[in-house]
């Protein structure tokens, strides 16, 4: 607890010894508490090059479209459909993957992900892994390549392009639950040949189409020793700065454990060390949400909530009639605060038109929730950075903000455990907020304050704690 000599000290000193922006604790009389740092570096876990570069982009879109939605069939759910459809029924007329990223970029995403091939194991791509897929479509006399095109929008975009792909079902294979014959085949030659084929998928994927920002294998993918194909080798060889999610043996990043579009507060980073990585293990299942704060690896949480999700309505595909169930801007702004604002990326899925088009109303949906964004968080009223156990932000005068936005250099891990937060106000530091978990971002949202300054004072840490960004808002 501070004692009032050194808040009379601190006072004097912001109001006579000219103060500038920026200024850090040892500005001002008083020594700094450094003893509360276990050592300048620490031990716990940090990210990969991949890792951060994702956690860094904050916002993704993921575009759902597949055989059945250009067949336009509604009769099957997408996800539990074991059918197979006719290549010929694939004919998205007006496909224009540049119209996709208008969306992402509308909702302020960095990056955005393709389901290449989902459950029913049609290849969006020219695959020779097995004959399903656009080399068997007449559409574009079957030469068509629309993750090449996604590929190639999202680089015009400015975006960092991802792939979703399933070796977790897959109708051309009766593939279920990982294995063939609906989950009945583990150890057949027919599970061997699925194996194989699904190593080509990857290598063609990860070798053909440069730097990717993630491979996501929906529901996660089994290893050789659990019968499943050996894929972890072919990703490491042609995408070694990207994210793998996921194996039993690694998940770059976890899944919240809901998709409505919020994570629990506090949320780490990073999670046990459990000889099982996966959301389903019985160490990790009550972690979901939090993550665990002195957690072995890097594993932050990714958020994933359909936009078309209001009402009765739970669409991660396009169906008839649905126009009207995405969800409002103001709800998708919660959800940026409980998600992105919790040290959390936020996956925002997008549906696909049978004609191969984002529906306009989605995309004016998703520009006014980033533009409300844009407009909350575009201009600070002030930003700093530093390091040490406290830092503070001088406005040079008096200021009305109601937003503080405290960012760590995740580089170095999350090395902040519990803070206060303090407003200068006629010359008295006030409490305005406290918290635990930092790490990529946290957003504090309070009433209206005016003040000259504001501090963070991290009052528990695992070493000397690095912060990027502390920036304050009025919005």
């Amino acid at each position: 607890m501070k004692s009032d000599r050194r808040k009379f000290i601190k006072n004097i000193a912001l109001q006579t010894a000219g103060v500038t922006t920026g200024l850090h604790l040892s500005s001002f009389a008083g020594a700094p508490r450094y003893a509360r740092v276990a050592s300048e570096t620490g031990t716990q876990p940090r990210p990969t090059k991949g890792q951060q570069v994702w956690q860094e982009a904050e916002i993704g879109l993921i575009y759902h479209f597949d055989l059945s939605v250009a067949a336009a069939d509604f009769t099957h759910h997408n996800n539990l459909y074991e059918g197979k459809f006719d290549p010929v029924r694939y004919n998205p007329a007006k496909l224009d993957t540049d119209q996709w990223m208008e969306a992402a970029k509308a909702a302020g995403a960095k990056y955005a992900v393709f389901t290449a091939t989902h459950f029913n194991g049609f290849l969006q791509w020219q695959s020779d892994a097995y004959p399903y897929g656009l080399k068997q479509s007449p559409w574009r006399n079957g030469k068509g390549d629309v993750l090449g095109d996604f590929v190639k929008s999202c680089h015009k975009a400015g975006i960092l392009p991802g792939v979703y792909i399933s070796t977790h079902r897959n109708g051309y294979w009766d593939l279920w639950d990982y294995y063939v014959d609906h989950g009945k085949g583990r150890g057949s030659d027919k599970q061997r040949a699925f194996n194989r084929a699904a190593e080509k998928m990857v290598e063609e994927i990860c070798s053909r189409y440069g730097p990717l920002v993630q491979i996501w294998f929906d529901a996660g993918t089994k290893l050789p020793d659990e019968g499943g194909p050996d894929v972890l080798p072919i990703f490491n060889r042609y995408q070694p700065d990207s994210v793998f999610y996921n194996s039993s043996k690694r998940s770059d990043h976890r899944w919240i454990g809901n998709e409505q579009g919020y994570a629990g507060y506090p949320c780490w980073s990073t999670m046990p060390d459990n000889p099982v990585l996966s959301h389903n293990s019985p160490v990790w299942r009550p972690l979901l949400s939090t993550g665990e704060k002195n957690g072995a690896i890097w594993s932050p949480g990714m958020v994933d909530v359909p936009l078309r999700g209001e009402g009765n309505v739970h669409n991660w595909f396009w169906a008839p009639d649905q126009d009207n169930a995405a969800f409002s801007k103001d709800k998708l702004v919660d959800m940026y605060y409980q998600s992105v604002g919790r040290n959390c990326n936020l996956v925002i899925g997008e549906v696909i038109t049978p004609e191969g088009l984002v529906p306009e109303s989605d995309i004016r949906r998703l520009k006014a929730f980033g533009d409300e964004i844009r407009r909350r968080f575009e201009k600070p009223v002030g930003r700093t950075k530093g390091s040490g156990p406290e830092l503070t932000l001088d406005f040079g005068g008096n200021k009305k903000i109601n937003h503080v936005v405290i960012q760590e250099d995740i580089s170095q891990g999350e090395r902040i455990r519990k803070y206060n937060l303090e407003a200068l106000c006629d010359g008295q530091w006030r409490p305005v907020a406290a918290g635990e978990s930092v790490g990529q971002k946290r957003i504090e949202q309070f009433g209206d304050v005016i003040c000259r300054a504001i501090r963070v004072d991290v009052t528990d840490q695992t070493a000397r704690v690095v912060f990027r960004n502390l920036a304050a808002y009025h919005a």
